[in-house]
């Protein structure tokens, strides 16, 4: 329940705060006072956009707070238990608007998201206004109206889920289907390319080693020239290094037992001869190794051009053939098995295809067996409205679907993801008159009717605690707004409803009365709200608004006595 509303700097409202009871609420005033700015500051409460044109002018801010008693046992108890917010001083919910656009969700002092705002007032509040009764007229709303009657918004979607899974794989499906000669030609070109690869043979940095065997293949015969010379020269010929160098040592060796030292000098020549030995020996193992056949300098040449044949197509380098060859045995595995994806796509396709019928029509039965119940019941509350025989008929029917333009369809049935139903108002508002759709209905006062019965009938099955009507009242007058005073007087039995009325008739029921006035001070135009406490405030009021701006002894009078045909 809606306990206490305060409105801070909020289109005309500069500061205003308005403490809420249990039972039928009523807002009067004259046109433009600023009623309906109340309910547009409890709309931001309850999660909606906020702007900052709504800012009163002059300040930088506004602010909304208002503080709700919630039931240990509800829904909103439990998610602040999960959210850690203590209840024990109950919700109190508090907007922040900004004129630089950082607007702000305080929940018990607690900065928050708008998603968990949301969450919390998803069944908090209903406010019925004119936006109601345009949204009526939309038949895209009287499913939605049904579901909620119904219960069946969880059934309706695990239906959802299944169709959106079906979407995707339907989607998929006709891709498949419709590439798959493009497909089977991308595999024949990706098989060539992928064998031309393997083909080659190609090892890693075989390009870099084949160079240094083309440049040494070029320079073999200087390069054999120049080993065979190094070799004779220290050790083949004629007085070589090797021979020479031994010679020298052989000498000193003579004189070591004259003088220890040599026996140092003879050893490093011992070690200079044992490196040039090592020396030779590897000059001739190199020196093996050199081919002069100019055979092998073509195979080379050879291969580094096919090599540079395929680095120059696959992206100029070995690493880049490597890639684009995992790259292309990936795509080719993928689109090589396109006709076993395509079957089994079509397999999962005809799975969800069987989940969807069989909730869909589940979802379908439960509305029928309650579109019979809410008509009755609508029609019951249209009765006590001065409506008198009217008919309200739930049409459901189906569309047959085109397999040419439809997305989804069952057996023929045109397939959406609220299930295989298409749901519409009519309303009969006379015996004898053919039922028509409600959305070619021309009376306001009928319609506001129809919402007003629709929400009694609702508020018999949702959670809503605090309910609130503007404009319930277009269009109607005399009897029927006393029977729509009544009405609201009896459903404020059970819940807490909150009316912003035009009408004496209506106003006269309201338990607690609140006055709105507009003025203007120092060419600035204010909103008030005074609470009327007693009989003579409220029969003022009442004058007020059955006699206009000036209140005559019997317009007075007659306000009294509307007040005591009432117990309030």
């Amino acid at each position: 329940m809606l306990s206490e509303l305060t409105i801070k700097n909020f289109a005309i409202i500069d500061d205003i705060r308005i403490q809420f009871n249990n039972g039928l609420t009523v807002l009067t005033g004259e046109t433009g006072a600023g009623k309906s700015i109340i309910i547009e500051a409890v709309n931001l409460i309850l999660g909606s956009r906020a702007s900052h044109e709504l800012i009163r002018t002059g300040h930088e801010n506004a602010e909304i707070e208002a503080s709700f008693d919630v039931n240990p046992d509800s829904d909103q108890a439990k998610l602040m238990a999960e959210q850690g917010i203590d209840l024990e001083e109950g919700l109190i919910i508090r907007r922040i608007i900004s004129s630089l656009g950082r607007h702000k969700v305080f929940i018990n002092s607690r900065q928050s998201s708008m998603q968990l705002l949301k969450d919390l007032t998803e069944n908090l509040a209903g406010i019925s206004s004119q936006h109601a009764h345009q949204g009526l007229l939309k038949e895209k709303n009287h499913l939605d109206i049904l579901d909620r009657f119904s219960a069946t918004f969880p059934l309706r979607k695990d239906v959802s889920t299944i169709y959106k899974d079906l979407v995707v794989l339907i989607k998929e499906h006709k891709e498949l289907t419709a590439d798959e000669n493009k497909f089977s030609q991308e595999s024949e070109f990706l098989k060539f390319q992928i064998n031309e690869i393997n083909e080659a043979n190609i090892q890693e940095n075989e390009d870099i080693e084949l160079t240094k065997k083309k440049n040494r293949l070029k320079n073999a015969s200087q390069i054999s020239e120049t080993f065979d010379f190094g070799i004779n020269e220290l050790y083949s010929s004629d007085g070589s290094i090797i021979e020479r160098l031994s010679t020298i040592k052989a000498r000193i060796e003579k004189y070591k037992d004259a003088d220890p030292e040599l026996d140092g000098k003879v050893k490093s020549i011992a070690n200079v001869l044992f490196d040039l030995e090592d020396m030779a020996t590897d000059f001739r193992t190199y020196f093996s190794k050199i081919n002069l056949d100019e055979g092998s300098l073509e195979k080379i040449e050879h291969r580094l051009d096919h090599i540079q044949k395929l680095k120059r197509k696959y992206g100029g380098s070995l690493e880049s053939i490597f890639s684009q060859y995992n790259e292309m045995q990936g795509k080719y595995l993928k689109i090589g098995n396109v006709k076993e994806r395509i079957a089994h796509t079509k397999e999962k396709i005809e799975s969800l295809k069987d989940q969807y019928a069989q909730k869909a029509t589940l979802l379908s039965d439960k509305r029928k067996q309650k579109a019979k119940e809410l008509s009755s019941l609508v029609e019951t509350e249209l009765n006590q409205l001065e409506m008198n025989q009217a008919q309200f008929i739930i049409n459901i029917d189906k569309a047959e679907g085109d397999l040419l333009q439809e997305i989804v369809t069952i057996n023929g049935i045109k397939a959406f993801s609220t299930g295989l139903d298409n749901v519409s108002f009519y309303i009969s508002p006379n015996p004898g008159e053919n039922p028509k759709p409600l959305t070619k209905i021309a009376s306001g006062g009928e319609l506001s009717r129809i919402v007003l019965a629709l929400k009694i009938v609702l508020s018999r099955t949702e959670s809503l605690e605090t309910l609130i009507f503007d404009e319930v009242d277009a269009g109607i007058g005399g009897a029927t707004s006393e029977k729509v005073g009544i009405k609201l007087a009896d459903l404020a039995k059970s819940n807490q409803v909150i009316c912003i009325t035009h009408l004496a008739q209506i106003a006269k029921y309201g338990k607690n009365h609140f006055k709105i006035l507009k003025s203007v001070s120092n060419n600035k135009t204010s909103t008030s709200i005074i609470p009327l406490t007693n009989k003579d405030d409220k029969a003022d009021e009442l004058a007020r608004m059955i006699g206009g701006s000036e209140i005559t002894k019997a317009t007075l009078d007659h306000a009294r006595e509307m007040l005591n045909t009432v117990d309030i």
